[in-house]
């Protein structure tokens, strides 16, 4: 095999910035396990199945919530239908549309402890699923009876973390491979959006050069002001609150000047 020419080398190592995006309350304006339940005949869960819920076991919880769906009657249809009708969170489609226009220097990819339909519906009916290389979340798919059914994406020995997902195993895993893949080029900055409080986790794999965005007011942007106030030395990214897309975009924008 002949070694790659100079310009397939310069292609390998070109400033690229990677962005991951967590979904619900981020990218979409609301959780999409809440919105699925207004499918139900009465638009709610028994009493009975909210409290079976335990602590750090959701994804098993919410296997619960879709077979119970499924004996209700709720189809497929009835499910995508609820999917779709989610509105965007404020200015993510301009941010997106931002990305879109520099997606030579930009790599999207979805952590989300959501569940693959879900993501993969919403995305495709607003037209921007091919922005995005990866979507990192949990299986799900409609079984021969019409039930969705929901798996862990992974198993993980994270303390902090629920048991069916670690947000920073996965993305220092993704980091290590695009390296390889890119020719031993790591991105030149790594952007993290999120909102939730199982987004600290890969914040803290971020390094000085890199972001931390969390929704202003929600439990990441809360929970990272407990720990720069702590002074914690685990967290050393840049930290931008956000209100709205548009909050993200202006801020990369000042970072692409500075390059």
């Amino acid at each position: 095999m002949s070694a790659p020419s100079k310009p397939a080398l310069a292609a390998s190592q070109e400033r690229r910035f990677l962005v991951l995006f967590d979904f619900d309350e981020t990218i979409i304006n609301e959780s999409s396990d809440d919105a699925v339940v207004r499918a139900l005949p009465d638009q709610k869960l028994p009493d009975w199945l909210i409290n079976s819920y335990r602590e750090g076991h959701y994804n098993e919880h919410m296997q619960k919530v879709l077979a119970y769906m499924a004996e209700q009657g709720v189809s497929k249809d009835s499910i995508h239908l609820a999917l779709v009708k989610i509105p965007p969170t404020p200015g993510l489609l301009n941010l997106l549309q931002y990305l879109q226009n520099h997606r030579q220097d930009f790599e999207l990819v979805v952590v989300s402890d959501a569940n693959m339909f879900f993501i993969e519906t919403w995305l495709e009916q607003a037209g921007v699923r091919n922005l995005f290389q990866k979507i990192f979340t949990n299986p799900a798919s409609f079984d021969a009876s019409g039930r969705l059914v929901l798996l862990p994406f992974h198993s993980h020995s994270c303390p902090h973390c629920p048991d069916n997902m670690c947000k920073q195993v996965i993305l220092r895993e993704y980091l290590a491979k695009r390296q390889k893949e890119r020719g031993g080029a790591p991105f030149q900055r790594v952007f993290y959006i999120g909102d939730g409080a199982n987004d600290i986790c890969p914040s803290l794999a971020l390094g000085p050069r890199d972001t931390a965005f969390p929704r202003r007011e929600f439990p990441m942007h809360k929970l990272l002001l407990e720990m720069q106030q702590s002074q914690a030395a685990e967290f050393q990214a840049n930290m931008v609150p956000w209100v709205s897309g548009e909050d993200i975009v202006d801020c990369l924008k000042r970072m692409m000047e500075e390059r």
